[in-house]
C-alpha cells in the first residue's frame, strides 16, 4: 500500500525505527520528521523531494538512508554528521551541485565510486569514521578546499590526491598511513599529518606548511623547502631535524 499523506501518518506513530516510503509520491517532508529520533532505516527513494527540512538532521540514529532518484539535484549543503551511517548508496553521486558535505562521526567503512561525480564539492568532512580505503574516483573532486579524513583507518592514499591543487586544509591525522604519494607535497597549502604518517623523506615541495597533531618518534629528512612546522600546543618534547630556515610554531 502506498503512503501518500506522510504528514498525517508520522503524527500517529511513535518509537518507530524504520520508514519505507519508496516510490510514494512524496514532495516534502514535514518538520515533525525530526521527532523520530529512534529512526534507523529510512527509504525515501523514487520520490519528488527537492529539499530536506532542518529537522531531518535530528535523526541521529540513522544508519541506512536511501534518497536515490529524487529532485535533490540543487542541494548545496548536506549535513549527515553524527549518525550511524554504515554506507552510502551509489545514487548519492546524483547530488551533483553539492558544495559542502559533512559525513563526520558516522560508521562509514567505504565510499561509493559515484562520490567522484560531486565535482563541485568544496568542503568534505569525513573524520571519525571507519574508512580503510578511498575510491580512486575521489580524485575527481578537484575543487576541494577542505578535506578532513582524520580519525579513520586509512593505510594508503591514491596518487590521485595530488590532483587536489586547490586544497587549503588536508587533515590526515590519526590514521595508519605510513607513506604519502610523492606529489602530494606539491600542494602549496596546509597538510596535517601525525605520528603514523610522516614517512615523507626526501620529497620535493614548495614552501610547505606541515602540521603534526601528535608525535611519538624522531623525524628526519623533511623536505628541504619546508618553511614551517606547526605542532599542537601539548607537544613539548620533540625530536625533529629541521631543514635550514624552517621554524617551529604552535597552534
Amino acid at each position: 500500500m502506498k503512503i501518500f499523506n506522510i504528514e498525517y501518518d508520522i503524527k500517529t506513530i511513535t518509537n518507530i525505527t524504520s520508514f519505507d516510503f519508496f516510490c510514494s509520491m512524496i514532495k516534502n517532508l514535514p518538520a515533525e520528521i525530526g521527532e523520530f529520533i529512534n529512526l534507523q532505516k529510512f527509504n525515501l527513494g523514487h520520490n519528488g523531494l527537492s529539499s530536506l527540512p532542518a529537522e531531518f538532521f535530528k535523526l541521529i540514529n540513522l544508519y541506512d538512508l536511501d534518497l536515490s532518484n529524487n529532485k535533490l539535484i540543487n542541494l548545496y549543503d548536506l549535513d549527515l554528521s553524527n549518525n550511524k551511517l554504515i554506507n552510502l548508496s551509489s545514487e548519492f553521486g546524483n547530488l551533483i551541485n553539492l558544495q559542502i558535505l559533512n559525513l563526520e562521526n558516522n560508521q562509514l567503512q567505504s565510499l561509493p565510486a559515484e562520490i567522484g561525480n560531486l565535482i563541485k564539492l568544496k568542503i568534505l568532512f569525513l573524520s571519525n569514521n571507519k574508512l580503510q580505503n578511498l575510491p580512486i574516483e575521489i580524485g575527481n573532486l578537484t575543487e576541494l578546499i577542505v578535506l578532513d579524513l582524520s580519525n579513520n583507518q586509512l593505510k594508503t592514499l591514491s596518487v590521485k590526491f595530488c590532483d587536489f591543487v586547490k586544497l587549503q586544509v588536508l587533515d590526515l591525522s590519526h590514521n595508519e598511513i605510513s607513506s604519502l604519494p610523492v606529489g602530494i607535497l606539491k600542494i602549496k597549502n596546509i597538510l596535517n599529518i601525525d605520528n603514523t604518517s610522516y614517512n615523507i623523506n626526501n620529497l620535493n615541495n614548495e614552501n610547505e606548511i606541515l602540521i603534526f597533531s601528535w608525535l611519538t618518534d624522531k623525524i628526519n629528512n623533511l623536505p628541504i623547502n619546508t618553511k614551517e612546522i606547526w605542532l599542537k600546543s601539548h607537544i613539548k618534547n620533540y625530536d625533529i631535524k629541521l631543514p635550514f630556515g624552517c621554524v617551529i610554531k604552535y597552534y
